[in-house]
């Protein structure tokens, strides 16, 4: 069965949007001086059970810049941790050979190096348009291949070693706590939003001349947990010009509302992964304490607008919750129509086929989003 809600008819129609919002900043984050100072304790925070808006106090796009931040700061404080601020003389980077990027980031006297491969494409004239995959590049190739696209991975076991599966460090032993000892309690997706935007400095420290890469035209995807990462690092840069979050799942797109409503087996706010979140983000807001979250994933989708985000679900495993991913894209969607560029977000759900194994029907949307904002 297929479902889609597509803001991005408008562009299979040939229709391009008539608003002049921004595709992609050149800054990290905007507005950095709107984040939030104060926050109130978990229990004096009101029952809400609608999906908070998004929009509050948001009178035009103008005001999208301060609302950014002031979500951004309710994530990072109640749910993932704070994703802190680097500044441009702790990064230095350098191409090893032609074409290995080598990021070095120091801080407090303690350097972390990231280390990634950059394949460039047979087409095309650089600077390219770049896609960056969260692990790795679950999309299939041929949604690249005769197109002026170059692909590089962001292993995220640089920054923070964690694996679902087999050996690995706790809180604390990670090599991003070598730098930031005060921050051992942050989920994974604060810190692997981090080094995601720890490249992205190096590929603009660089430059096109050296890189080959054209910082305008970064896209960012990744399937399951990596759609997660793949989701919060758009969120949290703007740098990232397109989001393709593949199957993210519980605490990637869906609402946690919604999932805590259903009666099927989801992953939920009382049933994810704790090394990816704060463990304090059980503690106040499982069960129906949920109705306390101040925020819902609904607005990390919002964050990465007034660029363009892709989400692709795949309703045949049911513990992917795509039906709470359909409440926080219907909610999500309305940031983007409210600037008049509706046609920069879409979601698609579609089954019959296995987990991070994109189906053929899902290929000219992405297609679509993959052309139009990383080939403009």
């Amino acid at each position: 069965m297929k479902k889609s809600i597509l803001g991005a008819l408008l562009t299979v129609l040939g229709v391009m949007s008539v608003a002049a919002q921004p595709r992609v900043y050149d800054q990290e984050n905007t507005g950095a001086q709107y984040a939030l100072k104060q926050f109130k304790n978990p229990s004096e925070l009101p029952v809400v059970r609608s999906l908070p808006d998004a929009l509050e106090g948001v009178a035009g796009f103008g005001d999208w810049e301060r609302r950014r931040n002031e979500i951004g700061s309710l994530i990072q404080h109640y749910g993932i941790g704070t994703k802190p601020a680097v500044e441009a003389g702790q990064v230095k980077a350098r191409m090893q050979g032609d074409t290995l990027l080598v990021v070095d980031v120091t801080v407090g006297g303690q350097t972390l190096t990231l280390q990634s491969q950059i394949r460039y494409p047979e087409v095309g004239q650089p600077p390219y348009a770049l896609m960056i995959g969260t692990d790795m590049i679950a999309l299939p190739r041929q949604l690249f291949q005769g197109r002026p696209v170059a692909m590089m991975t962001f292993a995220s076991a640089q920054v923070n070693d964690y694996k679902q599966f087999g050996r690995h460090h706790d809180r604390g032993e990670h090599h991003f706590d070598r730098l930031y000892p005060q921050l051992k309690d942050n989920g994974a997706y604060s810190e692997w939003a981090w080094g995601m935007s720890r490249l992205i400095d190096g590929l603009q420290q660089l430059g096109p001349e050296v890189t080959k890469i054209d910082t305008r035209r970064i896209g960012v995807t990744g399937c399951s947990y990596a759609g997660k990462m793949a989701l919060y690092c758009g969120a949290f840069d703007e740098r990232i010009a397109l989001v393709v979050a593949q199957e993210p799942g519980g605490g990637g797109a869906a609402a946690w509302r919604a999932s805590h409503e259903t009666t099927e087996n989801v992953e939920d706010i009382d049933k994810t992964d704790y090394h990816w979140f704060l463990e304090s983000q059980k503690e106040h807001f499982s069960g129906d304490n949920v109705y306390r979250l101040p925020y819902d994933q609904h607005e990390l989708c919002a964050m990465v607008c007034p660029r363009a985000l892709l989400l692709l679900g795949n309703p045949d495993y049911p513990w992917l919750s795509d039906p709470a991913m359909r409440v926080s894209a219907d909610a999500a969607s309305k940031v983007w129509e409210r600037f008049g560029i509706g046609d920069r977000f879409g979601c698609d759900i579609v089954g019959g086929h296995g987990h991070c194994q994109l189906p053929m029907s899902q290929y000219a949307v992405t297609q679509q989003f993959i052309d139009r904002f990383l080939l403009y």
